[in-house]
């Protein structure tokens, strides 16, 4: 335990969070089957996204907008793999902005769509950080790949295609040619598993990846959980951190408006200790937010699920659950009132 703090103050020491971040919104969900995560980017700036991050002590937001999705393409028949064109299109543009906001000295908040779009976002941060590091929050592992897919949908596939170990079990992919996968997947780790897959349950053991699944997490609790990770693939506590949550790592009675439901997910509590961790190093460069789906369930599922998702991206970028209170005031002696005989 006691080297497990050492390691936290340590990274704090070495890293400052940034105080700058630009929103991009990724209206996009050709990487799944239903309709409705690609109205979540209006979602959630109408549900006051850019006017929570704002509170936050110092923080100057910059809204980019929407990346640009082509309205038309020419189709390209690939084995299990839908919509892959326009998939390729909008990543290859999500990239490209993803890199600007870096660039610019901005924490990357990108708001999809559906996780398809982390190939995107992750070969964007990559470009501008080659020791990047990855944490992905999902009740699934998305590494699959066009051959073990079920299903086809390109969301199940985002971190195969990302890194350079699974490179060779990809045939040819047309209109990917923008994207070489040189992401190392020992530069990755897992936070609350619950629905893998068997090829990628042996892609996980084969490549040793830290992955802590629910059962995990409750044995050892959230902050042993991620703090372990962080240990693993950075024990120099140097590294950029790049952190992209599906809405589905919540339990469903958390975040009952998404695509994939699993039950037995992360409490909203647990989440958020998770990003509070994330940015008590100080190394937080990007953070993508995907799968909310604002077509799915009644009134009181969207606010419950668009909530969710406003307190983990706040907890992220620094916003305190102690409030404006300074810390030393707790400390002084609580005066109390007896009644007078």
């Amino acid at each position: 335990m006691n080297s497990v703090r050492i390691f936290t103050r340590n990274m704090t020491q070495k890293w400052k969070p940034l105080k700058k971040l630009g929103i991009i919104g990724v209206p996009f969900e050709k990487g799944q089957k239903k309709y409705g995560v690609s109205i979540a980017p209006a979602a959630m700036r109408s549900a006051g996204l850019i006017e929570k991050l704002k509170e936050i002590d110092g923080m100057d937001v910059k809204d980019y907008g929407d990346v640009e999705i082509p309205s038309c393409y020419e189709p390209v028949e690939v084995d299990n793999m839908a919509h892959l064109p326009l998939i390729s299109a909008c990543n290859k543009n999500l990239s490209d902005m993803v890199s600007k906001v870096l660039k610019d000295g901005r924490v990357a908040v990108t708001i999809g769509g559906d996780h398809s779009i982390g190939v995107g976002t992750v070969d964007g941060h990559y470009r501008v950080n080659e020791d990047m590091i990855l944490i992905w929050v999902d009740a699934h592992a998305d590494l699959n790949t066009n051959k073990t897919s079920n299903s086809g949908s390109v969301h199940g596939m985002p971190v195969a295609l990302l890194v350079k170990e699974l490179s060779d079990y990809w045939p040819y992919l047309p209109t990917m040619d923008w994207q070489v996968p040189k992401f190392s997947i020992k530069n990755l780790g897992y936070v609350g598993l619950r629905s893998v897959d068997e090829y990628e349950r042996l892609a996980i053991e084969k490549y040793n990846v830290p992955a802590f699944a629910m059962e995990d997490i409750e044995e050892y609790g959230i902050q042993k959980s991620i703090n372990h990770i962080l240990q693993r693939i950075d024990p120099e506590g140097n590294k950029p951190i790049h952190v992209s949550f599906d809405i589905d790592s919540l339990d469903a009675l958390e975040a009952p408006s998404t695509g994939t439901p699993v039950r037995g997910g992360l409490t909203l509590r647990e989440a958020i200790r998770l990003m509070e961790i994330i940015h008590g190093t100080g190394r937080l460069r990007a953070i993508d937010l995907v799968e909310i789906n604002p077509a799915l369930g009644n009134d009181s599922d969207r606010k419950r699920t668009i909530d969710a998702g406003l307190c983990i991206l706040s907890a992220a970028l620094g916003f305190s659950r102690r409030g404006t209170t300074p810390r030393g005031i707790l400390d002084l002696p609580v005066q109390t009132h007896t009644q007078s005989k």
